[in-house]
């Protein structure tokens, strides 16, 4: 049986046995710290059966990325562990990469940025990048590497608009909350990226945001979006800011010549534990990666 370890201790990277892989894993622990819960081998479990046995598109390279989960804000623990292990997983079964996890701004260092083709944001929120790390990550993205975030990402880069611009928005609420399960629809379902569902919309229980500005649709593709034609999600109203009732989900973009991918699906252990949904999360790694072509020019907002 794969085992999930959690282990604490000063530093940043470590290089652990699971007895199944090596696995590297965040150990920066500093007095108040939080780290991500041990989920139960009957999730974990549950989590390895969704992964994905084959990525879609043969790495042109060996590939490496690094997941960062560091929260200054809302603490998304659950939602941090079954991503993790996901993301971990995902890597070694298929191959398309190998993950390297750290919650230490340390990692931001230019020549440790450069031994990595993509950079992961796991739930991250309310980051406070150093100066130097935020250009350093600028450069990363912009010089051909690539950004994939996940749910809390966009809750992450209120002081930088820079970054907020690159990752493609900022979290402006949930008005649909982690306790209902609600419609989402395919913008464009002959997308390649969109491939994992089938050509069909789906139901899913998460919390789902809202985005303000930087969000726009002029700069990005839209591949998944709530579906207001369901009675239950159209149906709320508390919380709802955009006038526009543009509620993308999930998007591509281009940061000068690199690649960006955004999904806000991701707040508990259970959106994991769908195949579907990490299928998507991994055909969107491997584009930000450069190995799964898709087109990212935007598209006009379709009709509701």
């Amino acid at each position: 049986m794969k085992k999930y370890f959690s282990v604490r201790a000063i530093g940043t990277l470590l290089l652990f046995a699971t007895g199944f892989d090596t696995v590297v894993t965040d150990l920066h622990a500093q007095a108040g710290e939080k780290s991500p819960p041990a989920l139960a081998s009957a999730v974990l479990q549950k989590i390895d059966a969704a992964t994905p046995s084959a990525a879609t598109a043969k790495a042109r390279q060996s590939r490496r990325i690094l997941v960062f989960w560091r929260c200054e804000g809302f603490f998304h623990g659950e939602g941090i562990a079954g991503g993790n292990h996901a993301l971990a997983e995902m890597g070694r079964k298929t191959g398309a990469y190998t993950a390297d996890f750290s919650n230490d701004y340390g990692v931001f260092e230019p020549a440790n940025l450069a031994k990595y083709d993509a950079l992961v944001l796991n739930n991250t929120t309310q980051l406070k990048l150093p100066e130097a790390a935020q250009q350093g990550l600028l450069e990363f993205v912009r010089k051909g590497k690539g950004l994939v975030g996940i749910h809390a990402a966009t809750d992450s880069f209120y002081d930088w608009p820079e970054g907020a611009s690159m990752l493609g928005g900022l979290f402006d609420g949930h008005p649909w909350g982690a306790g209902g399960t609600w419609a989402f629809k395919l913008d464009e379902p002959e997308h390649p990226l969109n491939r994992a569902w089938g050509g069909k919309g789906f139901k899913l229980q998460d919390e789902i945001y809202q985005f303000k500005s930087p969000y726009t649709r002029a700069d990005r593709r839209v591949l998944v979006s709530l579906d207001l034609s369901d009675p239950t999600t159209g149906g709320v109203e508390k919380g709802i800011k955009r006038t526009d009732r543009d509620f993308a989900v999930a998007w591509i973009k281009n940061e000068g010549q690199g690649r960006v991918f955004y999904c806000s699906l991701g707040h508990a252990a259970n959106v994991f534990q769908d195949a579907k949904v990490l299928r998507f999360y991994l055909d969107g790694i491997q584009f930000a990666l450069g190995d799964l072509e898709a087109d990212s020019s935007p598209r006009k907002l379709s009709s509701k």
